[in-house]
């Protein structure tokens, strides 16, 4: 007769600890920790196995979190069933008041059981690596625009001021950069030191981006690319990062689930006769959001209708009628949306991420190919 134990494991880095649960018998069974490899959590689930008579099913779930996906794909690779569960979706009893890694394995292992849960969808191992990848790109932004501010308030501090305009980061503005210097020594030094960083930074990011030029044909990720790259305000390497980070689209039901996966739906605080309306709920995905605001910035900037950048027409050479005109409906829609919206008084940063919000909608149409 076969057995089905459920497998609740809480992952850490150094150490997890397991607990097996008989739905049949209602009981907890064969707690344990140890050290996180992989190969003892084959054992030990081998042991049972062994004491069990050897005709067990074991199914293993563990709460998604900072170790990643390894133990999950090694676990599939031995035939055993894993399901790598989001935390978010897990939902604790009234009595939780009592916290530690037996209990919490306690509470994965009856949750397997009960499917009372969300399961993550876990990418293939191409997928990932190119999006950690993109992230390592993001990283380096992040660095460079610290370096630009440090740098900004180094010179500010030294009575070095910025006259030419209003814009930093111009060609105007770093031909002044190119102009600056310091009578003492030590100043000068500093001033060139923050400039150095300031350029690896910028040159590393170059070089990451051709990467990303290159890696936009590899064929993991190759269909989704081209159709992402044929609206306007996506280049190839928001689309490499979009398509890296989302996956697969057919995840998400409707447009809504994905656009609310972004965190771009307003969120709400209401109760009773009283409704309030807040500003978007920010809950998920932050990288594809700040990209998709930043599409819908550049939406804004493109020509009037009819008109299409050139770049933009050879990004779409190559596909069908019926994408591109798709593609084109979602720019001509998003930029009187957004024109309409500042003309009734909204501030332009709400009528562009009302537009990125759109453009998360046109975008899973395209990608789950319901662009009727």
């Amino acid at each position: 007769m076969e057995i089905i134990i459920y497998v609740g494991m809480d992952v850490h880095k150094d150490n997890n600890v397991v607990c097996c649960y008989d739905a049949s018998t209602d009981r907890f069974l064969y707690e344990k920790s140890m050290k996180a490899t992989t190969a003892n959590v084959l054992k030990y689930l081998a042991s049972i196995n062994k004491q069990l008579g050897g005709n067990v099913t074991f199914i293993c779930g563990y709460e998604a979190g900072p170790t990643g996906f390894g133990l999950y794909r090694d676990l599939q690779k031995e035939g055993i069933a894993c399901v790598v569960m989001a935390p978010t979706s897990i939902k604790h009893p009234a009595s939780y008041r009592s916290k530690n890694d037996w209990i919490d394995a306690r509470m994965l292992a009856k949750t397997l059981f009960t499917k009372d849960y969300s399961a993550v969808t876990v990418a293939s191992e191409k997928e990932e690596a190119i999006k950690e990848f993109c992230r390592m790109r993001l990283s380096l932004k992040k660095q460079l625009k610290t370096a630009k501010q440090v740098l900004l308030s180094f010179l500010l501090r030294m009575g070095k001021k910025y006259t030419d305009g209003t814009t930093y980061w111009t060609k105007k503005h770093r031909e002044w950069l190119n102009r600056v210097s310091f009578d003492d020594v030590y100043l000068q030094e500093s001033f060139e030191e923050y400039m150095l960083t300031l350029n690896s930074l910028e040159s590393r990011i170059k070089k990451i981006e051709r990467r990303l030029e290159e890696i936009s044909q590899d064929s993991a990720i190759k269909h989704k690319v081209d159709r992402l790259v044929c609206f306007s305000g996506i280049d190839t390497v928001t689309a490499v990062s979009i398509a890296a980070e989302i996956g697969n689209f057919d995840r998400f039901r409707r447009a809504f689930d994905f656009v609310k996966n972004l965190g771009l739906v307003p969120a709400e605080w209401s109760s009773g006769g009283s409704k309030n309306g807040l500003g978007i709920t920010k809950a998920g995905n932050g990288y594809v959001r700040k990209l998709l605001i930043e599409s819908a910035k550049s939406i804004k900037n493109t020509s009037p209708k009819g008109k299409k950048s050139k770049r933009l027409e050879e990004r779409q050479k190559g596909m069908s009628t019926d994408v591109i005109a798709y593609a084109d409906r979602c720019r001509y829609r998003l930029k009187s949306r957004m024109t309409h919206l500042e003309m009734k008084g909204k501030h332009p940063n709400v009528a562009t991420v009302a537009a990125a919000r759109e453009l998360a909608c046109f975008i899973w149409g395209m990608m789950t190919n319901n662009i009727a």
